[in-house]
Formats: C-alpha cells, sequence, structure tokens
C-alpha cells in the first residue's frame, strides 16, 4: 500500500469543496439576505503556490456563489464547478478537460456529498472537523479545521512530496 507521501508525489489536480474547506462553513446572512463567507488568507497563499508549482487547482462545490465566483478569480482558479449537485459527474468532466486519471486527483471534502468523489481519487483527504464518515473514507486528516487552514496544510504537503515547497514563485 502506498504512504501518503507516494499518493502526494502523483497528484497533478487538487479539487476543493467550499463551504467547510475554503470556509469554516459559517453562512452569515445580512438583512438584506446578502450571503458573506470568510475565507483564511493562508490558505489562499498556499492555493497560489501550490499552482505556480504546476499543480492545477479546482473548485468543486454544490452551491453557487458570486463571492465564490470573487475569490477563486482573484487566486487565477479557473476550474470552479458551482452548483454541481452530483459532484462526481463535475469531477469526470475535470479529469477529462485535463486528461488527468483519477489517481492524480486529490479531493478535500467535509461532508458526505464529498464521499462519492473521495472513493475515486489517489489522494481522499478530510477536513479536522469533517463529518465522520467523510473521515471514514480519507486517505488523510488535516490537523487544522476547514476555512482555517485545512487548505494549506495539503498544499504544502503536496509540495513537499513533490519536492516543490522551496521553488514557488509568486
Amino acid at each position: 500500500m502506498k504512504t501518503i507521501i507516494e499518493k502526494a508525489a502523483l497528484i497533478r489536480l487538487v479539487i476543493f469543496d467550499v463551504d467547510g474547506v475554503l470556509t469554516d462553513g459559517s453562512l452569515y446572512i445580512g438583512e438584506n439576505g446578502q450571503e458573506f463567507k470568510a475565507f483564511y488568507a493562508r490558505d489562499g497563499l498556499g492555493l497560489k503556490m501550490l499552482q505556480s508549482t504546476g499543480v492545477v487547482i479546482g473548485i468543486i462545490t454544490a452551491k453557487i456563489s458570486s463571492i465564490v465566483t470573487h475569490r477563486m478569480q482573484a487566486l487565477g482558479i479557473k476550474h470552479v464547478y458551482q452548483g454541481a449537485q452530483d459532484k462526481l459527474i463535475a469531477f469526470k468532466q475535470l479529469c477529462e478537460k485535463l486528461q488527468l486519471q483519477p489517481q492524480q486527483v486529490a479531493y478535500v471534502g467535509d461532508d458526505v456529498n464529498d464521499v462519492p468523489v473521495m472513493l475515486q481519487v489517489g489522494l481522499a483527504i478530510a477536513c479536522a472537523d469533517a463529518h465522520f464518515l467523510v473521515i471514514k473514507h480519507a486517505h488523510w486528516q488535516t490537523k487544522a479545521a476547514g476555512g482555517r487552514g485545512a487548505a494549506r496544510e495539503v498544499c504544502d504537503l503536496i509540495m513537499q512530496a513533490q519536492g516543490t515547497m522551496v521553488n514557488c514563485e509568486l
């Protein structure tokens, strides 16, 4: 059986869920119905660093949010699938588009709708505060919670496994 480092060394694409992974899962709604989300700056820097090494970042989320569109544009993330009620369909489309095999993909999730994709990828990752079924199906679990450094841990793990941590260019 491959170690986590061996699995991470093969990764060419990392797919992240948004709510509960890139955010802490809290939804702030103002009186006028406007929604707010908080993203962790260190996670964003990690995503930019990982992209600079040639690893592609993808987003698959069940919700549709202009906030997510804006944040992903700011980070230079081009592969964003919002409104993906069946995340497995989006996953397969993205793999086909990038001509990647499932073992070249890592997926980071926190809730049960992430499990179908996690069962397909080479490296399935659960945030520290993920639902117990997500943790059960993960190859690896972060120490940090979603929206509080989990994404940065994933980026650092992959860069360390691939020997690109010191070669990052922003």
